[in-house]
């Protein structure tokens, strides 16, 4: 019995979808990205030693990723992709677009430590911004953000593999999690952004 009330449900909330309204339609015909939520505010230290605040990067789409530099697992994969993207950008990368990774070990991960690890991975700095902060600081976004980040007993840090875009008006519109990243869906939906304003 309990078992034909939850498949009856199942059955419900996938009806429920299908009949869900189709997303807005964007100049060129496509469907815009929907709206989630404004993006959770931050203020934050760059691998430049300076003040950044999301509110900052008000009028352009900020990509946000969570990484720490001596991850092995996922953030090894995740930053070639966007330097890919990034560079794919061309011109807009910097002016219209502004990437931000902030690091979920903040302990170690300092300003210069961040400024020598973006430049391995051909990170253009005008345009990405590499973040730390006090650790509650970092605890608060990782959270706000929907990031899980915790100490492993090998001494590294488990962290949602989760990258999120900031619209120019500051709300957050898409997120991917875990290896469902694809580097050209990422880079369409940015300019499906950038074609909204």
């Amino acid at each position: 019995m309990r078992a034909a009330h939850v498949l009856a449900l199942v059955v419900m909330a996938s009806v429920t979808l299908m009949q869900a309204p189709d997303a807005p339609q964007g100049a060129f015909g496509e469907q815009q990205l929907p709206k989630i939520a404004p993006a959770p505010e931050f203020a934050l230290t760059s691998q430049n030693d300076a003040q950044v605040l999301l509110a900052d990067l008000h009028g352009q789409v900020v990509p946000v990723t969570f990484i720490y530099t001596l991850c092995t697992r996922t953030c090894p994969v995740l930053k070639p992709l966007m330097s890919r993207v990034q560079d794919q950008l061309g011109q807009d990368f910097g002016k219209k677009v502004a990437f931000v990774s902030i690091t979920v070990d903040p302990e170690r991960d300092t300003p210069d430590v961040l400024k020598l690890y973006a430049q391995v991975f051909g990170a253009d700095l005008p345009g990405w911004s590499f973040l730390t902060g006090p650790p509650a600081v970092i605890r608060d976004v990782t959270r706000r953000y929907g990031v899980f980040a915790s100490d492993s007993a090998l001494g590294d840090i488990d962290h949602t593999f989760l990258t999120s875009i900031i619209d120019q008006t500051g709300l957050l519109r898409v997120q991917y999690l875990g290896v469902r990243f694809d580097p050209d869906e990422f880079r369409r939906d940015i300019l499906s952004l950038l074609r909204e304003h």
